[in-house]
């Protein structure tokens, strides 16, 4: 572990929720955090955890390392892009990171955006509108014109896996955390009937990583999705 980061960086984390991105960076990077766990949703279970962050979501992410400049961060995927940017240096041979001087730079970046804007999207409507429906409830449709949706939005990420064992530089990278979670979320809301050979193939390769079952462990007593 990196002790320069003992205390310094601090997580707010829900079980399974796209703070799990930043909990799987963080151990993959093999750097020192603190994790504050809670149940979620938290902006209505956790006593002043909306004065903390006023959007009420998570990830709520605190790096102090800079006593003059204290970074306060709530997207998931940027997070871990900022992560790989300032604690991993480019001549580690196992970087997750792309240069800017690498040929799959712009890949990268766009499997980054894409995790969120296309794939995690539609499964937050399946998340609201199935999952955690009021009783009464009359939005089972949208649900599942949602979950339709999301099918159509695998197209790209099918493709693009054939010959591949991961995104970019055939090497692990943020990308793959951030795509990963969008995909394991979909397991969770019982989408992944949706999934080609391909990309059961890259979740289950991607599960199989130490760093992923340390950080997906982390506050399960906590599961929102537990029955």
């Amino acid at each position: 572990m990196a002790s320069k980061t003992a205390d310094k960086l601090k997580l707010w984390h829900c079980y399974n929720s796209r703070s799990l991105r930043v909990l799987w960076a963080l151990e993959e990077l093999g750097l020192d955090y603190t994790v504050e766990t809670m149940p979620f949703p938290p902006r209505y279970t956790v006593e002043g955890y909306k004065a903390l962050n006023s959007l009420g979501t998570v990830p709520y992410f605190i790096d102090s390392s800079d006593t003059d400049n204290e970074i306060h961060m709530t997207e998931s995927v940027a997070i871990c892009h900022y992560l790989g940017e300032k604690y991993q240096h480019n001549n580690e041979p196992s970087r997750l990171i792309i240069s800017t001087t690498e040929a799959d730079y712009g890949n990268y970046l766009n499997w980054l955006y894409h995790s969120d804007a296309t794939l995690t999207f539609p499964q937050t409507l399946v998340l609201r509108y199935r999952e955690f429906a009021a009783k009464d409830c009359q939005q089972a449709q949208t649900a599942e014109d949602y979950d339709n949706w999301f099918a159509a939005r695998l197209t790209r990420l099918n493709e693009h896996l054939i010959g591949r064992d991961y995104l970019c530089e055939n090497r692990f990278t943020m990308a793959d955390i951030a795509i990963g979670f969008a995909l394991h979320l979909a397991t969770l809301l019982n989408l992944e009937h949706h999934f080609s050979p391909h990309i059961a193939a890259y979740l289950a390769r991607l599960k199989q990583r130490p760093a992923f079952q340390r950080a997906q462990a982390i506050g399960k007593a906590f599961d929102p999705f537990s029955k």
